[in-house]
């Protein structure tokens, strides 16, 4: 029967170092819940710390509100898939898939007839005769998956599963995870660096930066109204120029204007930090800027922008514009001159050090 998790005050030390320092988190009965961030910065960790394969210094998880510091692994009933698949390589796919039901000792006719519905869920049925050897990567992983669900585990986690896959195959069992996940209602735990895969398959994020939660949402929401800078450029690309409020308008460095969203906290003359994704850029009267470079992407062309350097929050990778190619009515080259207009509704505000957006609703936890 799936459950819902409790992170309450949780901390992690390996030595004098502290990995996760204070971390509280909810996640709901059947979501699908991703923890995102940059290598490092403590999911993994967070995930064995649910599984009870890492030690807990300080805090505590609950499933359904019981405490489930002092269960060992074993006791409590989660299915686990990782990244390098972790299948016996000396047994057949059935006999993988139906592993963990024998060590649960149940009938042999119940035995077939739930690794039958499984394999059918996750479409390996034909391949159910064959060793791990004989089979794709996106197979193995399906085995994994099936090995992990048929169990019908509290939860489910996830660390990492596609990232030895092409990318092709990632974008196909995403989607069967995605898929299977929903149909069988196991509150999911997911890790991953990669932010398209979480835009994807989540029902909310939680983005983590050293061992800290910057946001939680769902991904609309966090792509739409990221809470500070780091979440802002790590989930998607962002611009980030520098600008003023003024009169109850943002002025840019170099003099362009324009409607400020609704605002919270914000004061007349205070430096702030707008940040405005690529597809967020129109032709038309605003921030004029030179085409430094472009990369065809087959839907849209994406083209890197020269401004001055004082315009800008120092440190960013590029400068983009997003046009669509289905609505363009002609490309640019390098070395033109345009004029793009940030579209008021959608731009970010931030405070100059980019550690809070100013407008007006945006929640660290949702």
């Amino acid at each position: 029967m799936s459950v819902a998790i409790g992170i309450d005050h949780l901390v992690k030390r390996y030595g004098n170092a502290t990995i996760i320092p204070d971390l509280s988190l909810d996640i709901k009965n059947g979501e699908f819940f991703t923890l995102l961030g940059p290598s490092g910065c403590g999911k993994t960790t967070l995930l064995r710390m649910i599984a009870g394969f890492n030690s807990i210094e300080g805090g505590t998880i609950s499933f359904d509100g019981k405490p489930i510091n002092d269960i060992p692994a074993n006791k409590r009933n989660i299915g686990m898939v990782f990244q390098n698949y972790a299948i016996f390589p000396h047994l057949t796919v059935r006999q993988n898939v139906e592993y963990g039901l024998k060590l649960r000792k149940l009938p042999k006719a119940e035995i077939r007839s739930k690794v039958d519905d499984i394999l059918r869920m996750v479409r390996i049925g034909e391949y159910q005769d064959r060793l791990p050897e004989r089979l794709s990567g996106g197979q193995q992983q399906r085995v994994a998956l099936a090995r992990a669900i048929v169990i019908h585990p509290s939860v489910l986690l996830m660390d990492e599963p596609l990232s030895n896959l092409d990318a092709k195959l990632r974008v196909e069992m995403r989607e069967v995870i995605r898929n299977v996940q929903r149909q069988v209602g196991i509150t999911t735990v997911y890790v991953t660096h990669d932010q398209e895969e979480a835009l994807v398959v989540s029902d909310r994020i939680a983005v983590m930066k050293s061992g800290i939660i910057r946001q939680v949402g769902r991904p609309q929401s966090i792509y739409a109204r990221p809470v500070d800078g780091f979440v802002s450029t790590f989930i998607g690309h962002s611009n980030l120029f520098r600008a003023r409020l003024e009169g109850g308008g943002l002025e840019f460095r170099g003099g362009f204007r324009m409607q400020a969203p609704d605002l919270a906290g914000a004061s007349d003359g205070q430096e702030l930090v707008v940040a405005i994704r690529p597809e967020e850029f129109s032709l038309g009267e605003g921030l004029a800027t030179k085409i430094t470079g472009s990369t065809f992407l087959g839907k849209y062309i994406t083209y890197t922008l020269g401004f001055p350097e004082d315009a800008l929050v120092p440190g960013q990778p590029s400068i983009e514009f997003s046009q669509d190619l289905g609505s363009a009515e002609r490309l640019f080259e390098v070395g033109e001159v345009i004029s793009l207009r940030p579209n008021p509704a959608k731009i970010n505000v931030l405070t100059g050090d980019l550690e809070q957006s100013l407008i007006r609703g945006v929640r660290k936890y949702a």
